[in-house]
């Protein structure tokens, strides 16, 4: 079925029967749980390394948070925070085709995905869905390239509320409210998706993202978590992006204060539901530790 699989490079398809992982390299100062942490070229190639080695099958890069208060970085500098990353990684690693990593670009912007494709990369995390920058369904059409299309409420500079939860709702008078927060998701993405097909990007080619934690509630995004197989129903590979987020920690009760990576069993957790559920390919830090879970999870050696 469609969403079993995705192609990321025209002719190239990455079987999705089994939950896989991809890992989370930010070259950013300010990414809410890991911001700074790689502020070399050589330390975030090293990163993604150590994340393909652990077992993910590549590694989404981004230049800018999409953290909630983020304000958006220039396209000049987003490129040359994530080209010069990608374009080592791949020269060391090799080609997908060849046996090497998948890699995608974290970006909203066309200029900063055409260099990104140009340096190496593989496909496009944009989680604006594709409304950021009108021109990017034409490029990822032209390059014949994957898309992974994001459901959000709000621009991460306008968005204020997601972190402040309040008895598993968000905390702010301006949170959005859904009604049926799934259906409500599931039709944005299916007319996203459908723009992608219009724009001539192939069906195998896209990847929807019900976006969790973007302008969500924890109610909204545990919902959304729960019937994922109604999204699967689109028919399109779920991407889950769960990793570390700040609803996970509403969802695990842990004190203000806390830090991100005190998250990591509540992700796990999550994680897994949401594998279950439907979800195929999930975007973490820990990618040792859900490899071990998609493992157990499947019954059979790590992927």
């Amino acid at each position: 079925m469609a969403y079993d699989a995705w192609m990321p490079r025209l002719g190239w398809s990455i079987d999705l029967r089994v939950p896989r992982v991809i890992g989370i390299v930010n070259c950013t100062p300010d990414s809410f749980s890991d911001g700074g942490e790689l502020a070399t070229v050589e330390a975030a190639v090293a990163r993604a390394e150590e994340m393909i080695a652990a077992g993910a099958i590549g590694v989404d890069i981004g230049g800018e948070s999409t953290r909630p208060g983020a304000q958006s970085v220039a396209e000049a500098e987003q490129i040359r925070r994530v080209v010069p990353v990608i374009a080592m990684l791949r020269a060391k690693r090799g080609a997908l085709a060849g046996g090497g990593p998948l890699i995608t670009v974290d970006t909203t912007r066309v200029a900063v995905a055409q260099a990104a494709l140009e340096a190496g990369a593989d496909g496009v995390n944009d989680v604006s869905g594709a409304t950021d920058d009108a021109a990017m369904l034409d490029l990822c059409a032209r390059a014949k390239c994957g898309i992974i299309l994001m459901h959000r409420a709000r621009p991460p500079a306008e968005d204020r509320y997601s972190t402040a939860y309040v008895g598993g709702a968000a905390g702010s008078a301006a949170a959005p409210a859904y009604g049926d927060v799934v259906h409500a998701v599931g039709h944005f993405l299916a007319s996203r998706a459908l723009a992608a097909l219009q724009a001539g990007i192939a069906l195998e080619a896209i990847m929807l993202d019900p976006g969790l934690g973007f302008g969500k509630s924890v109610a909204d995004n545990l919902s959304l978590i729960a019937r994922t197989g109604e999204l699967t129903e689109l028919g399109y590979p779920i991407m889950s992006g769960l990793s570390r987020k700040s609803f996970v920690g509403a969802h695990m009760n842990l004190p203000a204060g806390h830090q991100p990576s005190q998250r990591l069993a509540g992700t796990l957790d999550l994680s897994a539901r949401h594998a279950a559920a439907g979800a195929r390919l999930l975007r973490v830090h820990d990618v040792r530790e859900h490899v071990e879970m998609i493992s157990g999870l499947a019954g059979q050696s790590p992927v």
